[in-house]
């Protein structure tokens, strides 16, 4: 049969949901300062959004259920003598902020509990930072918090440094010295490397406690700027940026080799608003979004390769983005992604990524755990050369509204279902609760109809075998008998969900079936030889045969109950046709106001009506 092949993915149909308006943050002030940074951070709790603000640099946070027009007056961020360039929520304290500023200072800030933008106050009172964090003699462009260890904050500057501080200590171990502006930074999954981008147009990534880079190649040719993204616990780099040409391109890189680009740059367009790349290491997707233009493209990657899904279309452009994590996903809903962009420098519009299907239950194939809110290390143990991946949270336990459930960092999804174990017919059926959990519990995928057939089959010829003989030590079963070949009963193969033994090709005919009350009831051994034993002499299989031939006389007399009524229907349906044309004959009659013909459709049309009844 000839026909296109198309691709298997659980998120091959995955599109783009804008939100009404009334549920957009709407009546903001962002900042309109022309750093390339993406202007506003997300979590499950709060918005960051870089603020147009008089007075020295602000930013604003705003819980993420205070949804539609905010007030013209909130409390804002403030602490910070220059515009506020970047921000970066603590991914271990939905709380906890950080922000780089023009004026070279990197602030630590925290959320005052039960923060609200709507208060009584005549004027709101703004916050102020907790930690004061300075060493960098230029501009702080970007500040990315360590994804796997406990405070730990890099922050590159315009001095073409990058500094690690420990935020609890107030203090840089670390510097990173590049030759040219730092563009973007990204960590890898377990915190130990970071993958840089700068206007010399190099990638780097860098042994980050030995202060030197492990690689350093030529990255993306164009003059304008580059990103890079680290692809979670895959040893792989994504990046963005220009060609020569100023076309967009991207380009995905190993880390143990990245001399060249695996398969090449590839190009995109030719937009020349920067590509602003996000890593969901939990669907395997890669989004892009466009500064300038308002499409998002999201690319699956298998195979070592990316494969375009689709690509979400708008009209309102965008100047700053960000992705929400995934613990913070409606997993109701089948929302596999959400991202905030900022629209006309005025509001936020949430996008949400849906997977196209029914939500009656939770959807665990495409919802793997997700990352958690513990540190796998802590600063002094990161400091000191250790390394882990932190723990991660299933989603099941969110979906069902209790605290989320922690299992295995090193925890992966099956590559495929396991084969169903065979159906014994004496085995009883364990319920759910008398299976012990793991510490780290995997879903089964839903039972198959030939296994709901094996299950009903063996549970049958258990209440039977226990009303014939009632023995303790259950040893016996259809299997374990080597049974002789019975030609009068063509049903007990349909109820067999195993495969029939194989037996030798020897012609001895198969004797009757003994009264059950002439079986004597001891226990049965299997035999030793291959050769079939010919007569049974355990009432267990006599039973079996009983119970087989209940079986097929049921089926006998429901096949005969069908037929009857499939004669009937038949029946029915060809005299209810046959009065519908006459009906329609006579219409045709009816011309003149003949009223012995309109009496006789009347009574047709009753007679109609009562045989469709």
């Amino acid at each position: 049969m000839a026909g296109r092949f198309v691709r298997a993915s659980k998120y091959r149909h995955v599109f783009g949901k804008s939100t009404r308006k009334e549920s957009c943050y709407d009546n903001l002030h962002i900042s309109r300062n022309a750093w390339d940074t993406n202007l506003v951070k997300a979590n499950p709790e709060y918005l960051s959004v870089n603020w147009e603000a008089s007075g020295g640099g602000a930013f604003a946070v705003i819980p993420v259920n205070e949804k539609g027009r905010l007030p013209e007056q909130i409390p804002l961020f403030r602490g910070h003598t220059g515009p506020v360039l970047d921000t970066d929520w603590n991914p271990f304290n939905d709380r906890v902020i950080a922000s780089g500023s023009d004026d070279g200072k990197v602030f630590i800030w925290q959320v005052p509990q039960g923060f609200s933008l709507y208060s009584d106050a005549e004027e709101p009172v703004d916050v102020a930072p907790v930690s004061k964090l300075t060493g960098h003699s230029r501009k702080v462009g970007q500040v990315l918090f360590n994804p796997a260890a406990e405070n730990i904050l890099a922050s590159a500057s315009g001095d073409y440094t990058i500094k690690l501080w420990d935020i609890g200590a107030g203090k840089s171990n670390l510097t990173l010295k590049h030759g040219d502006i730092v563009q973007s930074l990204s960590w890898s999954a377990n915190g130990s490397m970071l993958a840089t981008t700068s206007r010399d147009k190099k990638l780097r990534v860098w042994d980050v406690r030995q202060e030197r880079p492990a690689h350093e190649v030529a990255g993306h040719s164009g003059a304008k700027n580059s990103r890079v993204v680290w692809m979670g616990e895959h040893n792989r780099l994504a990046t963005t940026g220009f060609s020569k040409m100023s076309d967009r391109q991207m380009a995905l890189w190993d880390v143990g080799a990245p001399a060249e680009p695996i398969g090449g740059f590839t190009v995109l367009d030719s937009i020349s608003g920067v590509c602003m790349p996000f890593w969901d290491d939990g669907t395997q997707c890669l989004y892009l979004a466009g500064k300038g233009d308002g499409n998002i493209r999201y690319f699956e990657y298998a195979n070592d390769k990316f494969e375009f899904l689709s690509e979400y279309k708008s009209g309102e452009p965008q100047r700053g983005i960000a992705f929400v994590p995934r613990r913070g996903i409606n997993v109701h809903e089948n929302e596999v992604m959400r991202a905030y962009k900022t629209v006309n420098d005025a509001y936020i519009e949430p996008i949400s990524f849906t997977v196209p299907r029914r939500a009656e239950v939770f959807q665990s194939d495409i919802y793997p755990p997700a990352s958690g809110t513990k540190p796998a290390v802590s600063a002094a143990e990161w400091l000191s050369g250790k390394d882990g991946i932190p723990s991660k949270i299933d989603l099941e336990s969110v979906y069902d509204g209790n605290a989320p459930v922690e299992v295995a960092a090193d925890y992966k999804p099956p590559a495929a279902a396991p084969a169903p174990a065979p159906v014994k017919a004496a085995a009883p059926v364990k319920k759910e609760s008398d299976v012990p959990r793991s510490p780290v519990a995997t879903r089964s995928p839903p039972p198959t109809m030939s296994e709901q057939k094996g299950s009903i089959s063996a549970m049958a010829s258990k209440f039977q075998d226990d009303e014939v003989e009632d023995d303790e030590d259950e040893t016996s079963s259809f299997e374990e008998i080597a049974k002789p070949v019975q030609k009068s009963i063509p049903i007990a193969a349909k109820a067999e969900p195993r495969s029939p033994t194989k037996l030798s090709p020897t012609k001895t005919e198969p004797p009757k079936p003994v009264p059950v009350s002439q079986a004597t009831p001891r226990s049965v051994q299997p035999p030793a030889s291959s050769t079939p034993t010919p007569i049974p002499t355990s009432s267990e299989p006599v039973s079996a045969v009983s119970s087989n031939e209940g079986v097929e006389t049921s089926l006998q007399q429901i096949k005969s109950i069908l037929e009857t009524q499939t004669r009937t229907i038949n029946a029915q349906s060809e005299k209810i046709g046959h009065l519908a044309q006459e009906v329609d004959t006579l219409k045709m009659r009816v011309g003149t106001g003949a009223e012995d013909q309109s009496e006789r459709i009347r009574q047709l049309e009753l007679e109609l009506e009562a045989a469709r009844s």
